[in-house]
């Protein structure tokens, strides 16, 4: 079995992933890894932090000559930004200085004020510092270590960026082998240059305003063998791993497989994927189906066909014109604190989706295909791919 955890503060020495399960012989490069931590940099509509990280990616444990060993996998993401707040993020000594000063006045929108009610804090720094999506750097980092499993499988998968804002891109048909290509183009991840060039304006128009704006990116996965997850138990399904993994990323509030939503008001027989049977052998065997409307997975296991997840994230909760809030101290009205934040971080959340997903997919792949090693999941899948073909 297959766990993660994360762990670091915002402005603490780093953020740390342990990824415990993993199987020995996966040769890994630093740049499998590093690529992806700078992806997640990338994006119009960032913020200065991004201007002082430079992440990378460094083992502390579960590595040794470019091989996993078998053993809990140690990363590390070292913040740059750490020697700025030293003294007043020192784990042992009291905080000093002019960045020790106490956040009293709490953002609506994030976990600032529900979170020092519940964990009795008198200063908000306590509960943002934990709470920022600079978090999402281990998962990346995690990520991609998965994504590198996946590929020895022949799956691989992209995301993109399909709205900001008002403005919707028009790519229900790009390849998704070419998502990547015409994605990574683009300064807000977006594979409609037409739609990118106005979500682009989008952003600078919220930026002048002070205020800042959310929107939706897709993640689709391929090359997957039909069969991962199951329907006997609800903690077991693909769907809500996914769901559940989706919702656990800073300021997401929504997620859908396939048409999702957009499905609701479409009868049963324009809604089902049709069933044919062809001879071809294949990774997800020698059933198809016509459409994908169900995003590749029936029963909450896959199909065989792409997975398609959909995000949707919210406008983010510091706003350099402030929102109205209460001093946590005085008990009286005041303006949320300003914190240095992004106007916009959808295109950076494409590549925290796809590597949240990659995750998932690996937990199913190691509870389906399990091993010690990846010759030994390899030698399993194959034979597991064998027999479906028979079907």
């Amino acid at each position: 079995m297959l766990r993660y955890l994360t762990a670091g503060e915002s402005h603490g020495r780093g953020c740390f992933a342990l990824l415990d399960g993993f199987p020995a012989g996966l040769h890994v490069k630093p740049d499998d890894i590093d690529f992806w931590l700078a992806e997640r940099q990338k994006g119009y509509g960032r913020g200065g932090r991004q201007r002082i990280e430079n992440d990378e990616v460094d083992i502390l444990a579960g590595m040794r000559g470019g091989f996993t060993l078998g053993g809990p996998i140690l990363m590390a993401v070292w913040n740059r930004d750490f020697k700025n707040w030293t003294d007043a993020m020192d784990p042992w000594k009291p905080s000093t200085g002019p960045r020790a000063v106490k956040v009293v006045q709490p953002r609506p929108g994030h976990a600032d004020l529900v979170g020092a009610i519940k964990y009795e804090q008198d200063d908000c720094r306590n509960i943002l510092e934990r709470a920022s999506a600079r978090e999402t750097a281990a998962r990346v980092a995690a990520g991609a270590l998965c994504r590198k499993l996946l590929a020895e499988f022949g799956v691989d998968l992209a995301g993109h960026v399909i709205q900001i804002g008002p403005v919707i891109a028009k790519t229900d048909k790009v390849p998704s082998q070419d998502i990547r290509k015409l994605s990574m183009k683009s300064p807000v991840r977006c594979c409609d240059k037409e739609a990118g060039a106005n979500m682009v304006a989008v952003i600078k128009d919220c930026k002048r305003k002070k205020d800042s704006v959310g929107g939706v990116v897709e993640t689709r996965a391929w090359g997957l063998p039909l069969g991962l997850g199951t329907f006997t138990q609800w903690d077991r399904k693909l769907d809500a791993r996914i769901a559940q993994a989706m919702m656990s990323i800073q300021a997401v509030k929504g997620v859908e497989l396939g048409i999702g939503f957009r499905g609701a008001n479409r009868l049963g027989s324009k809604y089902h994927d049709e069933i044919v049977r062809e001879e071809k052998a294949r990774v997800g065997g020698k059933y198809r189906r016509l459409t994908n409307n169900l995003g590749g997975t029936e029963g909450s296991m896959t199909t065989g066909e792409e997975l398609i997840v959909r995000v949707a994230k919210k406008p983010i909760s510091t706003l350099m014109k402030p929102l109205r809030t209460v001093n946590i101290d005085t008990l009286e009205p005041a303006l949320a604190v300003l914190e240095r934040s992004d106007t916009c971080a959808v295109p950076a959340l494409a590549i925290i989706v796809e590597a949240s997903i990659a995750i998932v997919l690996a937990e199913f792949f190691i509870e389906k295909f399990g091993g010690d090693t990846v010759a030994e999941m390899k030698r399993n899948f194959d034979s597991y791919v064998a027999e479906a073909n028979k079907r």
